[in-house]
């Protein structure tokens, strides 16, 4: 079992990442000059890769870390591996392929750091403008975010961008399932907890291809829609409180 040994450290940066060798490593150098001074690890979760993705990674320097399962387990496993083995209390999660432009962390760390101590914060989720994508994909990404938005009502424009900040704590404590992390907004909400969003860039993939089609993403997430709605039809909120015993009497017994 995983473990999240070490010193801490301010937040642990999760990507999943499946066959990226042509991109992995310049993306991690990216992250490290957008984030010069601050402390924090990047954990590349390689789920079952057949290429060289680990080894660009066992090549950096000690605070990229590489976990690697030895089948394919899907994004959300891929997510959800890299928060259990994280040694702070707060995830910065990206997309392995650059199409999320790590400059952008810091802005997302940013509303993080602004809100916190005003609302219940539970999530922060980048939202892409001017995306890079194929006519088809935007198209099919468009309808899907349309027909989630009017279901969950969550009030996400874009639940497919990478770029997320969020507690190790509240991700955990989240139903797991397959695909969950295209539901991020909606679970924090049926928590109770509030999502800020942030338009974020998006850039156009320098190399590797994407994992998922069009025909595949709708499949999957018509299930899935009807599993979260599902989750959140049966939310009950209580408030608890532990009740205090009245203080003992003491004995006048001569």
């Amino acid at each position: 079992m995983l473990q999240n040994r070490g010193l801490p450290r301010e937040f642990t940066i999760v990507i999943p990442a499946l066959n990226e060798e042509q991109v992995i490593g310049d993306l991690l150098r990216r992250i490290d000059a957008a984030l010069a001074g601050r402390s924090f690890d990047i954990i590349v979760v390689d789920d079952g890769s057949d290429d060289g993705t680990a080894a660009q990674v066992l090549a950096g320097p000690s605070h990229w870390r590489v976990i690697q399962h030895d089948v394919r387990a899907g994004q959300s496993a891929a997510i959800h591996t890299g928060v259990v083995a994280a040694r702070s209390e707060l995830i910065v999660t990206l997309d392995a392929d650059g199409q999320n432009p790590p400059e952008e962390i810091p802005k997302l760390l940013a509303a993080w750091s602004e809100n916190k101590g005003k609302v219940e914060l539970g999530l922060v989720a980048g939202q892409r403008i001017k995306r890079q994508d194929r006519r088809a994909k935007l198209w099919a990404s468009r309808a899907a975010n349309f027909i989630r938005g009017a279901a969950l009502k969550d009030g996400t424009r874009d639940t497919g961008c990478g770029l997320k900040v969020f507690p190790r704590e509240v991700f955990l404590s989240l139903p797991y399932f397959d695909h969950m992390h295209r539901f991020l907004p909606a679970l924090v909400v049926r928590s109770g907890l509030v999502v800020v969003h942030v338009d974020v860039a998006h850039a156009a993939r320098q190399g590797g291809v994407s994992k998922y089609t069009n025909l595949q993403r709708a499949l999957v997430g018509v299930v899935d829609l009807v599993g979260v709605m599902w989750l959140i039809r049966r939310k009950k909120t209580t408030h608890a409180r532990e009740l205090q015993k009245a203080p003992a009497k003491l004995s006048n017994v001569q």
